[in-house]
């Protein structure tokens, strides 16, 4: 039995957070969500800190004496340079002898000792060593040590159940095992400003003056992921993921399915069956949707029955916003119609691709349409997971289509294996949808294959309703294209997220992760994304992220790497949108003639905004 959310086992207080997750991402189903208290170890520490300073003018002077001059002067030799009175000289030698910087002479010279040297290199002092109390936490969950000024409190969390008679962890930790090298590091990572080497400060040791066991609170999400078809868990405190839980959690499932059954009561068969429920709903949405087309299509027939009407009207209410059926031949004629027409976007989805129908006609067919501004969008598989597909894209259809390139030379072409559906559908600029029983994109129809049929779409609700339901699994692959590449800095990945959020029209969500992230080395291949927009004029030259756009030129050095395809981008860019309206395009460049002059994105020759845009100003393309 499919459970409701109300049957599953989700703790009340958590409800309100599983509905957030499942609207946010509509590929993902949580199937459990608990709570649970396990223990941690705190403990209160003494620190050691040894911190340094700068020199001061005369202990620099002094000591580069003595470095610098042979033989080294005295005291007294370095008083009548100075012209100062040989107290003084006296008192910062002597302290410096104390700080083991200088070595005491019997002839009163200036001589350094090897770690005085040392310190004149960094140019910073030792200071008296200090003591500081903190507090250690282990949190066995996640198997970090934390620092902290402040201690945890010992939560009155109620009667929930205990994670670790689940889980076999090791709630106990001996601080003193530590070694001095990472007890540095982990004070340094918890932030605290003790152990700052590049300042001067040194934690140089740590004992533990007390210790304690509290008890912390954790939920934890059981998820499934439609789109890749996987099961993880999530830790959570509130609203936070706590990821180095989740990793943990995640290894110890991975091991064993005995945790799922301990801690939720679900066994492994009750987990796979409501995958597959979740897997068959996903899939009776589309039927639904094709399913209301046959109805509007009878409904269409009828009344052109009793209207009489020819096949001329029929044409003109179809084109305002209807449904007709098309069989045999006429499928393969209409596809071809249908995405030539197209102008921004196509959005395809199939559960095979084939030669026989991806040939070098179609290639072709793809590319002049990616020359005047069209993205293609194509999702496909069946099964459930891409290993398990017994009629995989070929290698050489795949590598077609993706060596299909914008004018920029941006990949025109983003092929997802998404699985799990048997849909095949075509949606065009979000205004024209095809879907019904026929292969589109692995079978040609021709005359002779009658019980094969496809609906072709104009009515507005339905295409939206279809696109939407794409779209959404095309913007949760984006944000996981993203997530691995900021994880690896992998431009190449990144540039498939960029070109995929570009045919989704979410231009302003690549910018802002770029910014997010300083990675200004993808800035030109954001700008010849929208390049491509423009071409199609599915971008206003009057949108609001153009402004932001510029106003990154300011953190671009002059010689930066990939400052040449900055330039070359911009005036591209300026120029599309000075074809579209010059009165915009003229207030950008005048806005930012400053950083255009300065990165040379403008010759020498070009004497103000007004010129550079009467240059770059392209012709419809």
């Amino acid at each position: 039995m499919f459970l409701t959310s109300s049957a599953k086992p989700i703790d009340q207080e958590l409800r309100e957070s599983v509905d957030k997750i499942e609207r946010q991402s509509p590929s993902l189903s949580v199937l459990a969500a608990r709570s649970f208290r396990y223990r941690v170890t705190q403990a209160v520490v003494q620190v050691t800190i040894s911190e340094s300073r700068k020199f001061n003018i005369l202990e620099e002077f002094l000591l580069r004496a003595g470095i610098e001059l042979q033989p080294p002067p005295t005291e007294d030799e370095l008083a009548a340079i100075l012209g100062l009175d040989s107290i003084f000289i006296r008192s910062t030698t002597a302290n410096l002898q104390g700080l083991n910087i200088l070595t005491a002479a019997s002839n009163y010279q200036i001589q350094i000792t090897a770690q005085g040297r040392e310190f004149y290199n960094i140019g910073s002092l030792p200071q008296e060593p200090k003591t500081k109390e903190i507090f250690a936490i282990f949190d066995p969950l996640t198997e970090n040590i934390l620092f902290d000024y402040s201690p945890l409190s010992n939560l009155k969390i109620g009667n929930i159940p205990d994670l670790t008679e689940a889980i076999n962890i090791n709630n106990i930790f001996n601080f003193s095992s530590v070694s001095i090298e990472e007890l540095q590091q982990l004070v340094k990572n918890s932030n605290l400003g003790l152990h700052i080497p590049d300042e001067g400060n040194l934690v140089t040791s740590c004992g533990v003056v007390a210790s304690e066991i509290l008890y912390q609170k954790i939920s934890i999400f059981i998820i499934f992921d439609s789109i890749e078809n996987q099961i993880k868990l999530e830790a959570r405190r509130g609203n936070k993921i706590i990821q180095d839980a989740s990793s943990v959690l995640n290894r110890i499932v991975g091991e064993s399915q005995v945790l799922l059954q301990s801690l939720f009561e679900l066994t492994d068969e009750e987990i796979r069956y409501q995958c597959e429920e979740i897997l068959r709903h996903k899939n009776v949405e589309v039927e639904n949707r094709i399913e209301n087309i046959r109805k509007q299509v009878r409904e269409n027939a009828l009344l052109a029955s009793q209207k009489q009407q020819s096949s001329d009207s029929e044409t003109k209410n179809f084109e305002s916003g209807t449904a007709v059926q098309l069989r045999g031949s006429k499928i393969s004629q209409e596809l071809e119609k249908i995405l030539d027409s197209a102008n921004s976007q196509i959005l395809i989805y199939s559960p095979w691709i084939s030669r026989k129908v991806v040939n070098n006609e179609f290639i072709k067919r793809l590319q002049k349409l990616a020359e005047k501004g069209v993205w293609i969008i194509i999702g496909h598989g069946i099964s459930k997971s891409e290993e398990a597909e017994e009629r995989p894209i070929p290698p050489q259809v795949e590598e077609q289509l993706r060596a299909i390139r914008t004018r920029e030379g941006l990949p025109a072409v983003q092929i997802f294996w998404l699985g799990g559906s048997h849909a095949k559908e075509v949606i065009v600029d979000q205004k024209v949808h095809l879907l019904g029983s026929n292969n589109l994109l692995s079978y040609r129809a021709d005359w002779r294959l009658w019980d094969e049929s496809v609906y072709k779409v104009t009515l507005p609700e339905q295409v939206k309703e279809a696109y939407e339901f794409y779209a959404k699994r095309f913007q949760a692959k984006a944000k996981q294209l993203w997530s691995q590449a900021i994880q690896n800095r992998d431009t190449t990945l990144a540039t498939e997220a960029i070109c995929l959020c570009g045919s989704l029209s979410l231009e302003e969500s690549a910018l802002k992760i770029i910014q997010q992230y300083s990675w200004l080395e993808l800035y030109p291949i954001w700008l010849h994304m929208v390049s491509q927009g423009l071409r199609s004029k599915q971008i206003s030259p009057s949108s609001a992220y153009f402004p932001v756009a510029l106003s990154l030129l300011s953190q671009i050095s002059s010689d930066a790497a990939y400052i040449e395809s900055v330039r070359e981008a911009w005036k591209k860019v300026i120029g599309r949108i000075a074809y579209l309206s010059q009165d915009t395009a003229l207030k950008l460049v005048n806005d930012s003639w400053a950083e255009f002059t300065y990165l040379s994105i403008t010759q020498q020759s070009i004497r103000s905004p007004a010129q550079f845009i009467s240059k770059y100003i392209m012709a419809r393309q």
